[in-house]
């Protein structure tokens, strides 16, 4: 978590500088969620995370290198300097590019499982994150849908931060919580409050454990507060002050810090000791991307990622980073 939130800050910092073109979106206030995807899936499972998950991605094994090569378009990256910043991954290691946030990433995931099932392969479990805004497209009934009827083992993250972009939850669902969405199609529900880590890593570790187990999917759905902008292009300034004095505006950093000052599981000390090492490492990371520079556009193979020399290609990049 703290690891994520010093690097989306220091991306933040690149982007208004002009180093990052394209958006740069921040997970700030919720990192303790994305976290808990991460560390709840396994070797083997796939993971289809979204804008704000830089937490999760890092528990699931991203390398910070992936990311930062991605933002300022190093052709040593896993899109090779092909994509979007935001739209990274590694599907041979499960961890599956973003198309759109959505809801996209739901019929991607199930495509996955059921050629899973096909094979004859077991054990795995697909997880994928949403927004409350995601709730209202096509593609998210229709995905979900899907996995109720086919009794996938989807986990869908959604995070409830009562914003879709600027609209509010009141115009987006008429029901009394998101939750309640999930006896319509059929899968189970969960609640959790999003700001608190032991929570958080519960109630996912859970519900990834029950899709694991045969359940079917799981619909978890967290209510936080989205502490920035829906990008560092948005200064935020529709969100209710009410909301940022409310349980759901806490920071879930600060409040994990507590927590574990609280019960002596670390003292402050190692706490800022941790902080430093981070930044450190953030900075080292960003140093060592910004020396490889972009591609040469007249001596780069544009050629898409799929032809043959360019996946032959794939694990000389991989051994790199």
């Amino acid at each position: 978590m703290l690891l994520a939130r010093i690097l989306d800050d220091k991306l933040a910092s690149l982007y208004r500088g002009g180093k990052i073109h394209g958006g740069v979106f921040l997970g700030r206030g919720q990192e303790a969620l994305s976290v808990a995807i991460g560390l709840a899936l396994k070797a083997g499972d796939v993971f289809a995370p979204l804008i704000r998950d830089a937490a999760g991605r890092l528990a699931f094994g991203e390398s910070m290198l992936d990311a930062v090569r991605t933002y300022l378009g190093s052709p040593l990256g896993p899109m090779r300097a092909r994509d979007g910043n935001v739209h990274r991954g590694r599907p041979r290691q499960g961890l599956l590019p973003m198309i759109s946030h959505l809801g996209a990433m739901i019929s991607v995931v199930n495509g996955v499982l059921l050629a899973r099932r096909l094979k004859g392969l077991t054990g795995t479990v697909g997880a994928t994150c949403l927004g409350d805004g995601g709730t209202s497209t096509g593609s998210f009934h229709e995905a979900i849908n899907q996995a109720a009827i086919e009794k996938l083992p989807l986990v869908l993250i959604l995070a409830n931060n009562h914003y879709a972009y600027s609209t509010p939850i009141s115009r987006q669902f008429a029901c009394r919580s998101l939750v309640d969405k999930a006896i319509g199609y059929g899968v189970a529900g969960h609640s959790v409050d999003g700001t608190e880590l032991a929570a958080c890593l519960e109630i996912v570790e859970r519900a990834v454990r029950l899709a694991r187990q045969g359940g079917g999917p799981q619909l978890v759905v967290a209510r936080l507060l989205r502490l920035c902008g829906h990008g560092e292009h948005d200064d935020a300034s529709y969100v209710d002050p009410k909301l940022k004095q409310s349980p759901v505006g806490r920071d879930c950093l600060k409040v994990a810090e507590a927590h574990l000052l609280e019960h002596n599981w670390a003292p402050a000390k190692t706490v800022e000791s941790w902080r430093d090492e981070a930044a450190q490492l953030v900075e080292e990371t960003i140093a060592k991307v910004q020396r490889e520079g972009g591609p040469d556009p007249y001596k780069e193979d544009w050629r898409a990622l799929s032809t043959k020399p360019l996946i032959e290609a794939y694990d000389t990049v991989r051994t790199d980073v």
